[in-house]
């Protein structure tokens, strides 16, 4: 009876060992761990991008010719806007440009959010029109989506252009116990071209990836794990029983009905 009890105690300890390696994270970090931060998050002015470039001074007179006017919106998150009216930002060409107030056309594509601060601060102090100025530039369309095993599945936005996998998944729930943590895709359209890559959220590989740092309209899918495919498959035959059920007892009420 010792023996038995023994052994079960060690079946179990094993099980909680290997569901534990499944869907722990970056499991191969020691507790003690420093590194050097290899690569920064590289997001740049893309056409068809909506940018939100404000211009502040001591002189508010003075910085208000370079802002569109303002309109009746409300801000409903980071950098997020609501409302019936249009948006108060700068669409980017094909050409990577933008009609920009008192300096005129500028080329900002492939420009990271503080070289365009600093691009549009030197051509008004270089213009002798503020000696002064402060520039706030955001992503009005930043969006990244997180679809599959995720407690909530959505499209989210970052105004600062900077987000990893790992925020991106938190602000979608985190995944759900029967996501694949070794098998994360991320679906990437940039330069003409379409790209998948594969993480493993288990591995401190995960920070070298050059899909850490999110990019802008990116989509992470989390693939469901053997568990919830049979679930599914499951529940999908239940379903056909219930319905042949239905059937068959209807069947048997038009017999009694009609004999």
């Amino acid at each position: 009876m010792k023996q038995l009890v023994f052994k079960i105690l060690v079946l179990f300890l094993l099980t909680s060992c290997t569901s534990q390696r499944k869907i722990a994270y970056l499991q191969d970090i020691p507790e003690t761990f420093s590194e050097s931060i290899s690569q920064q998050s590289n997001a740049v002015v893309r056409t068809g991008d909506w940018i939100s470039i404000i211009v502040n001074s001591k002189d508010s007179e003075l910085a208000q010719m370079f802002n569109l006017p303002i309109v009746n919106n409300s801000i409903v998150g980071s950098g997020v806007y609501s409302g019936s009216n249009r948006i108060s930002g700068y669409l980017v060409d094909d050409a990577g440009c933008i009609d920009f107030p008192q300096l005129g056309t500028i080329l900002i594509k492939d420009l990271t959010l503080m070289e365009l601060s600093a691009l549009i601060k030197k051509k008004i102090i270089g213009g002798g029109y503020i000696n002064d100025p402060i520039i706030t530039a955001q992503y009005i369309n930043f969006n990244i989506s997180v679809m599959g095993e995720v407690n909530k599945p959505g499209t989210f936005s970052a105004s600062t252009g900077r987000i990893t996998i790992l925020e991106a998944l938190s602000m979608a729930g985190d995944l759900t116990i029967y996501g694949k943590r070794e098998n994360v895709k991320v679906i990437r359209e940039e330069n003409g071209q379409r790209r998948v890559v594969t993480l493993d959220l288990r591995s401190k590989e995960l920070f070298s990836s050059p899909c850490y740092y999110l990019h802008q309209n990116d989509v992470v899918y989390i693939e469901p794990n053997k568990v919830k495919a049979g679930q599914r498959e499951i529940n999908q035959n239940r379903t056909w029983g219930t319905f042949a059920s239905v059937v068959s007892m209807l069947a048997s009420l038009s017999l009694l009905i009609f004999r």
